[in-house]
């Protein structure tokens, strides 16, 4: 019987146990995005987990949420992300690069640009979030349009094929945690009538699409999605608990304080 700390083969690479490091905000990157000088040292006391999985990284420039966190769309965040990388390497480790688009989870004043946040539609999160003066709404986003969706899915694959310059072995898709993918999956964030909204396959495309980018960008065996389906977060309602019930039917959460609409 495997335990924990057997080695084990994920995608291309034999990993010397089956523990995995959680990837953790630290907000310690620098105001254009590039990963702080003590990244490489962090990443690397840890390099004797199975695999590491590092801090949501922003594939773009809308893609990023909260402050000071590191992004992997230009030469300097590959230069940057390519120390982490290397020092993570000579300790024998791997390690994987989250990409986090955090989609109408932002604030304006938490990035370089201070643009309104994008989402599916122009539905706040209705939370709050930390920003250089405390807590604040997040604001109402802006809704992309069907072009700007495309655009965005290209994003992930130009960060994917960056996190392999930079030196990573490969990327973790993130679809969790109310952030963009899962704003396109839940019904309560995304409200379009173009073949992004809709039917549960509508509502899905997106994030099928950004992984079959990635993996075509930098390899199926490099890649992986991280889903954390049914868990109410920052207005996400994903209507999964709702098996078996009449669309309109209410599905009282009491555990969590609120009802949802079966969808």
């Amino acid at each position: 019987m495997s335990t924990p700390f057997d080695p084990v083969r994920l995608g291309r690479y034999d990993l010397p146990n089956r523990l995995v490091m959680a990837p953790m905000t630290r907000s310690r990157a620098n105001l254009d995005g590039t990963p702080g000088a003590l990244a490489a040292d962090y990443y690397a006391q840890r390099a004797s987990i199975g695999l590491i999985v590092t801090e949501g990284t922003q594939p773009s420039e809308d893609g990023q949420g909260y402050m000071t966190t590191p992004g992997i769309y230009t030469s300097e965040h590959v230069a940057a992300w390519r120390a982490t990388t290397e020092a993570v390497h000579a300790k024998g480790g791997h390690i994987f690069i989250q990409l986090m688009h955090a989609g109408r989870m932002s604030h304006p004043d938490n990035t370089p640009h201070h643009r309104q946040g994008v989402a599916p539609s122009a539905i706040a999160p209705g939370a709050q979030m930390f920003t250089p003066t405390g807590l604040q709404d997040a604001p109402t986003p802006r809704a992309l349009s069907t072009e700007e969706v495309a655009a965005t899915v290209a994003d992930f694959a130009h960060a994917a094929r960056s996190a392999i310059e930079a030196g990573a072995d490969g990327v973790e898709i993130h679809g969790a945690n109310a952030y963009l993918i899962q704003q396109f999956l839940a019904p309560s964030a995304n409200q379009r009538t173009d073949r992004y909204g809709g039917s549960i396959e509508n509502r899905a495309r997106f994030a099928i699409e950004v992984a079959q980018a990635t993996s075509q960008a930098i390899g199926a065996d490099r890649t992986g999605i991280r889903l954390s389906p049914g868990t109410p977060l920052w207005g996400i309602v994903e209507g999964l608990c709702c098996a078996n019930r009449p669309q309109g039917s209410s599905w009282p959460l009491k555990a969590l304080g609120y009802a949802t609409r079966c969808v």
